[in-house]
């Protein structure tokens, strides 16, 4: 199967992937941010789905689905975003990640069908082990929506094959135990794991998780396909509630930025 996250992947430049949790600090903010992060570049959209127990993501990005929630976002404004941020760029993947338990509630079919109508091209949904992933496997196969699977640096030979069987997209790895947000990853202990991946699949290889900056884009880019940034953007809006212009302005640079670190 190949769609848009796939042919992104095709040329051999490297892939800044950018998460923001949808509808923070509002949704009029959200995709104005959405919107400044296309522009100055990004490869690969990451819009979160606001959950009220993130359990993966640190302090920040809890917070912000936290705001989100307090505004009264919902997965009907996601899909906005999503639609919306297609709009700007159609041929730029869109991938919504988030938690197993708001697609069951919401229902799997009318989830991927919806997804599908707004131009959502892959999920990553943090909780869903491969042995409960049939169901929706089976609806976003027919949908051309790729599953974007996480490794993490524990997942043995054994798992590592049984999660490779309905990945595609690209692997997210995680860079470092624990959750978002936090410490920086072993750039050592990275590049061996990504050699290691590498010898059972044909994926790309993307590693999230402590990659705060343009300089650590930069060094992961070395090692992998791209890399995925996300707590230190949400951290701007944490920081600049009070000041939405502000708030857009140090986006608009940040994410300049981190879009040169992807030039190794």
């Amino acid at each position: 199967m190949t769609n848009l996250i796939s042919q992104t992947f095709k040329d051999d430049k490297k892939k800044l992937v950018t998460f923001v949790t949808g509808g923070d600090p509002d949704l009029e903010t959200s995709l104005k941010i959405i919107k400044t992060i296309i522009n100055n570049g990004a490869d690969i959209i990451e819009i979160g789905m606001p959950f009220s127990d993130p359990m993966a993501d640190g302090p920040t990005i809890q917070l912000s689905s936290n705001r989100a929630i307090r505004k009264g976002i919902n997965l009907e404004d996601i899909f906005y975003l999503a639609s919306e941020a297609k709009k700007i760029k159609n041929d730029l993947p869109i991938i919504l990640m988030g938690y197993y338990n708001l697609i069951l509630y919401f229902g799997i079919k009318k989830f991927v069908k919806k997804c599908k109508e707004n131009g959502v091209d892959g999920l990553i949904i943090v909780d869903l082990q491969p042995e409960e992933d049939e169901d929706l496997i089976n609806e976003l196969n027919k949908n051309q929506i790729d599953l974007i699977r996480l490794i993490t640096p524990t997942t043995n030979e054994g798992r590592l094959k049984l999660i490779l069987k309905n990945a595609s997209g690209f692997l997210y790895f995680v860079s470092v135990l624990g959750i978002t947000g936090q410490k920086s990853a072993n750039l050592n202990e990275l590049e061996k794991s990504v050699i290691y991946i590498k010898k059972y699949t044909s994926l790309p290889v993307v590693p999230g998780f402590g990659i705060k900056n343009s300089t650590d884009v930069n060094n992961i880019c070395k090692i992998a396909d791209g890399a995925v940034v996300g707590s230190s953007i949400i951290k701007i809006i944490e920081e600049n509630l009070n000041d939405k212009q502000k708030m857009l302005s140090q986006i608009d640079k940040f994410s300049k930025d981190l879009k040169n670190g992807t030039k190794v």
